[in-house]
């Protein structure tokens, strides 16, 4: 039996009358893989997700860049999860029909001395990261004063694509609820969950920044920061690069490009603001040399935390209840890796790295809820 026969033969599930083994609330990058893992695992699953418009998910850049900072570090654990998101995602695009990822390399235009310094010093101590940019001539569409560094594999990923064929994917084997997820429709019991008419043995929380307000987990260290990014037309500027300083220029399709992104800590919504598209309007003015046109503007708030680790793992009293978020803006790179983790340890009992298990939280969790 071939792989595609065989991933439609795992998703033609039962009615919902002969039982679930998990009910998954969220579609983004987290509930999207963690239902394709636990599928192929033979489980019976559904997803509960309301369409929003933007998510953290959605309106992410779609980057996964192995190193961070300033100080120009491998991020963590990066050695693993880069490779493992290569294979993640050109075995769900596969199965899919669509290709998801591809390498894109991060040009880093050096936008002080000392950037430029600092980048050279890290060139001989993380040569499997950090190179010199190739001698391209970009003074014809960028002014900057400085080298150019570049950083590769970087790898891209085509978030909205997976997410929508995804869901049409979940739709057409009736495995997804296209609906808000209402915990007061909800009833846990250590042993199985009861969801309106269904019975279910585990509830797993891919909800992303709505998890902070959930009763079972809102003891969390959760920090969440709102992001802002804008689509832009270049006409003219390659695809096969993206392109950084201060802000990020991504390829997005076509002739688009995704600008961003900002980190804000302290904020009153989750909408587009007008000061930040005049900042990057203002920026790309001084930044490029050839046309640009803004087209769109995207917001969200994402599910950071105080550690900078991901919330992964069965509830320690209610063990019944699990979750798999805190990606930050990590999800790209981590939301895969830890979905396997998860159905691992959920269905072999094979052990989550503890600096990611939601159980070193086990005192915290065992509070009583408000």
């Amino acid at each position: 039996m071939n792989g595609q026969s065989n991933f439609n033969s795992l998703l033609s599930l039962p009615s919902v009358a002969n039982g679930l083994d998990f009910l998954i609330i969220g579609q983004g990058i987290c509930g999207t893989f963690l239902s394709y893992f636990l599928l192929k695992a033979g489980k019976k699953i559904l997803v509960v997700d309301e369409d929003k418009p933007a998510t953290a998910s959605k309106v992410a850049s779609g980057v996964i860049n192995p190193v961070t900072g300033r100080r120009i570090v491998r991020t963590w654990r990066i050695e693993e999860l880069l490779p493992f998101a290569w294979d993640a995602y050109s075995e769900l695009g596969h199965e899919l029909g669509v290709n998801l990822v591809k390498q894109c390399p991060v040009l880093d235009f050096h936008p002080t001395l000392q950037m430029k310094e600092a980048f050279d010093k890290r060139l001989n101590e993380e040569p499997e990261y950090l190179h010199k940019a190739e001698a391209v001539e970009w003074k014809q569409f960028f002014n900057y004063h400085f080298d150019i560094g570049e950083i590769s594999p970087c790898l891209l990923i085509d978030i909205n694509l997976m997410l929508d064929k995804w869901r049409k994917k979940l739709q057409a084997e009736n495995a997804l609820l296209s609906e808000n997820f209402d915990l007061s429709d909800c009833t846990v019991n250590n042993d199985a969950v009861i969801y309106k008419n269904m019975t279910v043995k585990k509830i797993i929380f891919c909800d992303g920044v709505a998890g902070i307000e959930n009763p079972y987990f809102r003891n969390l260290p959760y920090a969440p920061n709102k992001g802002e990014a804008v689509i832009a037309k270049i006409p003219g500027l390659s695809a096969e690069y993206i392109y950084k300083q201060g802000l990020s220029i991504v390829p997005w399709k076509e002739d688009l490009f995704w600008i961003g992104s900002s980190y804000e800590w302290n904020f009153t919504d989750d909408k587009p603001t007008v000061s930040f598209n005049e900042k990057v309007a203002n920026q790309l003015k001084y930044w490029l040399k050839i046309p640009f046109e803004i087209v769109d503007h995207l917001a969200s708030v994402r599910p950071a935390n105080m550690e900078r680790r991901p919330f992964v793992g069965l509830h320690p009293k209610f063990t019944s209840v699990g979750i798999l978020n805190g990606m930050g803006t990590k999800g790209c790179s981590l939301a895969p890796f830890f979905a396997k983790q998860l159905t691992d340890n959920l269905i072999e009992r094979k052990p989550i790295y503890a600096d990611a298990d939601v159980k070193r939280f086990e005192k915290t969790l065992e509070r009583e809820m408000n």
